[in-house]
This record gives structure tokens, C-alpha cells and sequence, in this order.
């Protein structure tokens, strides 16, 4: 290459597909949530308790009983929904007995995407015919292209699916 040839590179622009909860949104639903359930007649007495587990990314609700256990669930759900949390990201394990005569659920918190709803991901777009590739990266997949505006579609494309968790997009570059 001499002097003054400018070498053309084919730009390629991406984004990564996410499903992530911001845990410090998590702490403020679980902070209101207590906050709302101290202050409510019905649950005058009740041993009604919400953990957040951080490292475990999972949510641990304790109650008299299945009723308010239910309302405790309304309760976050609500609470999400107005801090902008995802309610695609819980997935709700079963109702069991816990100490003093009291009911148990653990609900997961999503964190990354798993294998399968990646594969499910990356098909998709590959269906779409759009001129985008996509690839899996762990828990995330990675979209490629040469042009920002088919990226744009790609990722209208992916708000317009359900898969059954939250997306998010994120390194748009």
C-alpha cells in the first residue's frame, strides 16, 4: 500500500441482546414492598417476610399462608411494574411448608439468556431474512451487521417476538 491509498474496511456495527434485572432496582421494589406490607391492616401480625438473595439472584417470600403469600406476590408485581422491572424476569418456584406453619416460594431473578432461548434468538433472526448475523456469547447473543439501520430492524424485530423473558439491548455500537 503506498502513501495516500486509503485502505477501505467494511464497517460492521452490533449490539448485544441481554435479559438482566438491575439489582438495585430489585432492592428498591423489595424495600417498597416491605414498607407497603408493614403498613397493611391484613397483614397486622403475620409473619410475611421478602429476602432478596443477591448472589443467588432469587427472591424469597415467606407467609402465613397461601392467601398472603398471593397478596405479597401481587404486591412486588405491582412494585415492578412501576420501577420499570420486567415481570418476564421471575420464574416462580412451588409453594411449600416452611417453619411455624408458615408457606415458602423461591422466585428466580433471570440473569443472562439460556442456551436454549439463545438458540431460539439467533433462528429467529436468521428467519427473518434480515442481513444481520447473529451469534451466542454465554448469556448474551451478539448482532452483527454492515448497516445501522438493519440493526434497528433487527432489534424491532426481537421487541415484536415473545420468548418468554425480558430483552434487553445493550453495546449498540
Amino acid at each position: 500500500m503506498t502513501l495516500g491509498e486509503e485502505e477501505v474496511v467494511a464497517e460492521q456495527f452490533s449490539f448485544d441482546v441481554v435479559s438482566e434485572v438491575d439489582m438495585q432496582e430489585m432492592k428498591n421494589v423489595v424495600d417498597q414492598a416491605t414498607k407497603e406490607i408493614k403498613q397493611r391492616f391484613d397483614f397486622k401480625d403475620s409473619k410475611t417476610e421478602i429476602t432478596l438473595k443477591e448472589k443467588e439472584k432469587e427472591l424469597v417470600l415467606v407467609s402465613d399462608d397461601e392467601y398472603k403469600l398471593n397478596a405479597v406476590n401481587d404486591i412486588i408485581k405491582t412494585k415492578c411494574v412501576k420501577r420499570g422491572v420486567s415481570l418476564k424476569a421471575f420464574t416462580y418456584g412451588t409453594v411449600e411448608p416452611a417453619l411455624s406453619g408458615t408457606v415458602r416460594q423461591v422466585a428466580k431473578i433471570q440473569n443472562g439468556i439460556a442456551a436454549d432461548k439463545a438458540k431460539e434468538v439467533t433462528k429467529a433472526i436468521k428467519e427473518s431474512k434480515l442481513k444481520v448475523q447473529a451469534q451466542i456469547q454465554g448469556e448474551q447473543v451478539r448482532v452483527l451487521s454492515k448497516s445501522k439501520d438493519d440493526l434497528q430492524a433487527a432489534m424491532a424485530f426481537l421487541k415484536s417476538k415473545d420468548f418468554g423473558i425480558d430483552l434487553q439491548f445493550t453495546n449498540y455500537r
